[in-house]
């Protein structure tokens, strides 16, 4: 007779359970916004608001990507020396004269190359992801550093590509339009589709996945094409919008992008990812660092503080939130 009356709490803290991560960062991230609307007066400001949404464009776009690295497994840690690459190869392609369609289409093949070659070396020769992006990390670095000389290379403004990164659509930014596009693509591919079921049984145990007759190899390989295809989109909008190329940008950018993915709720273990929660994760991110620049926080000061928000968010994700998936909490 008790059955009625205990089964809607059942429900109730089933969905706590199958949701708690995503909801963890999604209450997470509103506290944040409520903290920095309470200490500035310009935060929720609509064109501050826009501003994160440019901003963050970039972030979220190799996020999602990253997303199905990580799900399967695996680890990019070569996204922000693409980006650098991408932006500087952007600024030389444009002085010499070529059609800004053709750079940006010669930009994607480059980027997916680069994928392509890292996941070969994953997949097909088995060396842990970690030290391949490492020395793409490093190579990649010093390949736009050679291209440049370490110089920035100015980009015309008067040019059509700058309307990539500073354009508008409908009162939006152009760069937010194609994040959100890539998050929706992200977030069908991920959880409707044959592919995003590949990737996270590679992620859960790729032998058997294998045995199941899932092309693991191929799977691996694509999703490292996918993080290439994603930096390379963020290097053009970075470099359309802020009309220069240059071998320094993207410092320390493949940091926020795991980041992101993990304070969002996917496993660095890998065979369990949410895009939900990458792009929760990814615009946490954004308002945290465009909060503390509006309080006046030093600089130098807002890393240690960033970080240790992550830090703590994280810590309350997996310690606290996550028990509630636990067996011994369901009733």
């Amino acid at each position: 007779m008790s059955a009625p009356t205990t089964r809607p709490h059942a429900r109730h803290t089933d969905f706590l359970a199958r949701h708690a991560q995503v909801l963890s960062i999604a209450a997470f991230f509103v506290f944040c916004c409520a903290i920095f609307t309470a200490s500035t007066d310009v935060f929720l400001n609509s064109g501050n608001l826009l501003n994160i949404a440019r901003q963050s464009a970039p972030l979220l776009i190799v996020a999602v990507a990253m997303t199905f690295v990580i799900t399967s497994g695996g680890i990019d840690l070569s996204v922000g020396s693409i980006v650098a690459l991408i932006n500087a190869l952007a600024a030389i392609g444009l002085q010499t004269g070529l059609p800004w369609p053709l750079v940006v289409l010669g930009l994607f093949a480059i980027g997916a190359l680069v994928g392509l070659v890292q996941g070969w070396f994953v997949a097909y020769q088995g060396i842990p992801a970690f030290i391949v992006t490492l020395a793409g990390l490093s190579a990649l670095r010093g390949l736009a550093l050679l291209m440049t000389q370490g110089f920035s290379i100015p980009i015309s403004s008067d040019s059509l590509f700058s309307e990539i990164g500073r354009g508008w659509l409908a009162g939006v930014p152009f760069p937010a339009v194609v994040a959100a596009l890539v998050a929706i693509v992200g977030v069908v591919a991920l959880n409707e589709t044959s592919f995003g079921r590949h990737v996270t049984a590679v992620g859960v145990n790729a032998e058997a996945a294998r045995r199941a007759g899932i092309a693991t190899r191929r799977v691996t390989t694509t999703v490292y094409m996918l993080t290439g295809l994603a930096a390379a989109a963020a290097g053009i909008i970075i470099a359309a919008r802020l009309s220069s190329g240059s071998s320094n940008a993207a410092v320390g950018f493949e940091l926020d992008v795991i980041a992101a993915v993990v304070l969002g709720g996917t496993s660095l273990m890998g065979g369990s990812g949410t895009m939900l929660g990458t792009i929760l994760g990814a615009l946490t991110i954004a308002v945290i660092g465009n909060g503390l620049i509006l309080a006046h926080v030093s600089p130098f000061f807002t890393q240690i503080v960033t970080g240790a928000i992550i830090l703590l968010a994280i810590w309350l994700n997996t310690r606290i939130f996550a028990r509630l998936a636990a067996p011994g909490r369901r009733h």
